[in-house]
């Protein structure tokens, strides 16, 4: 399927109309649940990290340090990623699977047009483009939400917070993080777009190549940040 998607498309013109769709409603549409999450994990971070870690012995901007690296090194990239396996590999995969059904696609493919290239390749060019996007999002709206902490409560303080997300800053870790939704945007999008593709049937079998989309996405995504962090990162 791959090499008829990655093929030179029969009409720019609708690529290029189609592109900008996609990303709005792969891309910006799931910036309602980032902001949601990314906030509230910051925040349950740094709480859970300085309750959990009041040890005399420990610096005071341990909390924030453990925070940011963490939100940098997988929140942000591996588990943003799986949750959005859920929302937008869903929706891909029921997009394409309902035209499968509804025998839209076979119209297509008796009209001389590459479906799986017409259909597929602005979605994955869309996720690829707007995930980095994504995730800077996050790291900065969960740093915001650890800050809050330090406002608003008396856990931890403004100070300790943001001197420990300012110390031994390495910047590859952002680095690695885009790196690593690169990857985990296309499983996304091309592993859901493949059960949509090849649904058959009726409407449960729509819903089956849903489920089975997210729950391949997401063993492919855990394997493949095994793999990116062994080669970056050792």
């Amino acid at each position: 399927m791959m090499s008829r998607v990655f093929t030179r498309p029969d009409n720019w013109r609708m690529f290029f109309r189609q592109l900008p769709l996609e990303m709005e409603k792969l891309g910006l549409r799931s910036l309602g649940i980032v902001v949601i999450i990314s906030i509230f994990i910051g925040a349950i971070m740094t709480i859970q990290t300085k309750l959990n870690t009041s040890n005399p012995l420990l610096p005071r901007y341990s909390t924030g340090l453990v925070t940011r690296d963490t939100l940098l090194l997988e929140f942000s990239s591996t588990i943003l990623c799986l949750i959005l396996a859920g929302k937008v590999g869903s929706n891909i995969a029921s997009e394409i699977g309902t035209m499968r059904i509804t025998e839209q696609i076979d119209a297509l493919e008796i009209m001389g047009v590459n479906s799986a290239n017409y259909l597929i390749l602005p979605k994955i060019v869309a996720f690829v483009l707007m995930m980095p996007f994504l995730v800077i999002f996050s790291m900065t709206l969960g740093i915001v939400g650890g800050y809050g902490v330090g406002m608003f409560s008396s856990i931890i303080t403004v100070s300790d917070f943001v001197y420990g997300i300012q110390y031994a800053f390495n910047p590859f870790y952002v680095t690695y993080s885009l790196v690593k939704s690169l990857f985990f945007a296309y499983i996304i999008a091309s592993v859901s777009s493949y059960y949509g593709y090849f649904a058959y049937g009726g409407a449960l079998d729509v819903g089956v190549a849903s489920t089975n989309a997210v729950v391949h996405s997401s063993v492919i995504i855990l394997l493949f940040n095994i793999l990116i962090t062994n080669i970056m990162l050792n």
